[in-house]
């Protein structure tokens, strides 16, 4: 004989009635928990990506401290500033020798041009604060190419029995001393860009900021 409705609940209370088991609570706890990790986690991806730095603030670009103590004599390290490849150079005896006699064969050598202005510590012959250490910007001033070194000298490179060592744009042909000065005649109308930059200690430079302020 079929049981009743009334017999059923009379058995035991049907789901509906007496609520649910302790199995089906944890069952609802559990699924409720990972909904709302699953929201939490939206939540936070935006929220993530809203504390990064805009591109216009990369763009911007602020000071860069570096270390130069594990930069070996005649070495170059590069770091980037602003979107650009800075060069840090520590220049042997024999490179700043180098930059003797040179100013007649240079497009600008007291770096007067005011297109890319050099600030007044570089205004020298070799274009830095310490004459061991130059700090250039790796951008010709031409078509913005950027130039490889040619250190060698003389009949050690391969730009001839004269080259003094510097750097050359493969773009275009034109020649830098080494510290980072065009050389006349040349596609590129101006001496690399030396970036403001002061020191913070004897092996930590700082580019992008100097006494006056950031650049």
């Amino acid at each position: 004989m079929a049981k009743s409705e009334v017999d059923i609940v009379n058995e035991g209370e049907s789901f509906s009635q007496r609520g649910p088991s302790e199995v089906d609570r944890r069952r609802w706890l559990i699924a409720c928990g990972a909904t709302g990790g699953v929201a939490a986690a939206g939540v936070g991806i935006p929220f993530a990506v809203s504390m990064a730095p805009s591109e216009k603030a990369r763009s911007a670009g602020a000071p860069v401290e570096v270390d130069i103590a594990a930069i070996p004599p005649g070495g170059l390290k590069t770091v980037e500033w602003r979107g650009k490849p800075v060069w840090i150079v520590r220049r042997t005896p024999e490179m700043l020798q180098s930059l003797d006699g040179l100013d007649s064969k240079l497009a600008d050598p007291q770096s007067n041009r005011k297109e890319i202005p050099t600030p007044d510590y570089a205004k020298n012959s070799h274009r830095s604060i310490k004459p061991e250490i130059w700090v250039g910007v790796g951008i010709c001033s031409h078509l913005g190419c950027s130039p490889i070194s040619k250190f060698p000298q003389g009949k050690n490179s391969d730009m001839g029995n004269d080259w003094p060592g510097g750097f050359l744009c493969p773009c275009h042909g034109s020649t830098f001393d080494i510290a980072g000065r065009v050389y006349a005649n040349k596609p590129a109308p101006d001496n690399l860009e030396v970036p403001r930059h002061m020191y913070v200690s004897e092996t930590k430079v700082v580019i992008g900021k100097d006494q006056k302020g950031e650049a």
